[in-house]
C-alpha cells in the first residue's frame, strides 16, 4: 500500500514516515503543499496524509484542488487545530478523516486502513472481501483464508496479492507492483517482488500466480488453479 504524507514538521513528518514504513506501508513524504497535485498526477497513492499547515499551498488549497480535479483518493488530515469548526470544514471540503496532533502511529495506521476499506467498498460493491475460488483476502484486517482457513501473510505479500486479485482479468506489470509497495524512501531490493511471488506460491500453491515473461504476472484463473494443484491440496495455511 502506497502513501503519501504532505507535512511540513521535520520531525513529526519523519517519525510518521518511519513508523509507517516499519508497519510496511510505502510511504512518500512531501514538506510542500505545492508538490502535493505533481505526486498525485504520477503515481497512483491508496491514501493522503495532509497537514492542514503546509507552507505555499495549504492542506485545504491541496484538498480543494484534489477535489474539484475529480481526484477520489481517500485524505485524511493531521492537524494540530481540534475545534469542530475546522473538523466539519475540511470534511466539507472533501477529507475522508481527521486527526488531531499529536496522534498515536497504530491509530493513524487503522484509520488509513478503514479508509481505504471504504474507498475499495465504493469502488467494488464489496464492502467486506474479495474471492477467487477457495481464496478470500479481507482488506480490513489484512487478512487470507483459503477454504475458511486462515492463511498468514506479511503485509507486502498481503497487498501484492491484493493487486493481483483486484486485477485478476488482466496482466500486471512488475513497475506497477513495485509502485504498489514502494516509496521514494524505500531501498528497493532488485528481486523483492520475484520474492514475494515466491512466498505466495508457497503458501498458496505453485500455479496460483503466473509469470508473463517480460511482462509481469496474472493471477491464474479458478480452473487453472484448482486444476494445477489438485484443488487446495498441498496449500499451506
Amino acid at each position: 500500500m502506497r502513501l503519501l504524507l504532505a507535512e511540513d514538521d521535520l520531525q513529526l513528518g519523519q517519525a510518521t514516515c518511519r513508523g509507517l514504513m516499519q508497519l510496511g506501508y510505502a510511504v512518500d513524504w512531501l514538506t510542500s503543499g505545492g508538490r502535493v497535485a505533481t505526486a498525485v498526477s504520477t503515481f497512483a497513492y491508496d491514501c493522503i496524509v495532509l497537514d492542514l499547515g503546509l507552507p505555499e499551498v495549504t492542506g485545504q488549497m491541496c484538498l480543494q484542488a484534489l477535489r474539484r480535479a475529480k481526484q477520489s483518493t481517500p485524505v485524511i488530515v493531521i492537524t494540530a487545530l481540534g475545534d469542530k469548526a475546522t473538523k466539519i470544514d475540511v470534511l466539507d471540503l472533501g477529507a475522508d478523516d481527521y486527526l488531531t496532533k499529536p496522534y498515536d502511529i497504530d491509530e493513524l495506521a487503522a484509520r488509513i486502513r478503514a479508509v481505504v476499506r471504504r474507498a475499495a467498498a465504493r469502488a467494488h460493491d464489496d464492502p467486506v472481501s474479495l474471492s477467487h475460488g477457495p481464496l478470500t483476502i479481507l482488506p480490513g484486517t489484512q487478512s487470507a483464508e483459503v477454504d475458511g482457513a486462515p492463511v498468514t501473510l506479511t503485509n507486502k505479500e498481503f497487498w501484492l496479492l491484493e493487486a493481483l486479485i483486484r486485477n485478476r482479468e488482466r496482466i500486471v506489470t512488475r513497475r506497477m507492483l513495485e509502485e504498489s509497495l514502494y516509496g521514494w524512501n524505500d531501498d528497493r531490493n532488485s528481486n523483492a517482488i520475484e520474492v514475494y511471488v515466491h512466498q505466495l506460491r508457497r503458501k498458496l500453491g505453485a500455479r496460483l500466480i503466473l509469470t508473463v515473461r517480460g511482462v509481469g504476472y496474472r493471477l491464474a484463473s479458478v480452473s487453472e488453479w484448482a486444476g494445477a494443484e489438485g484443488g487446495t491440496r498441498g496449500i499451506s495455511v
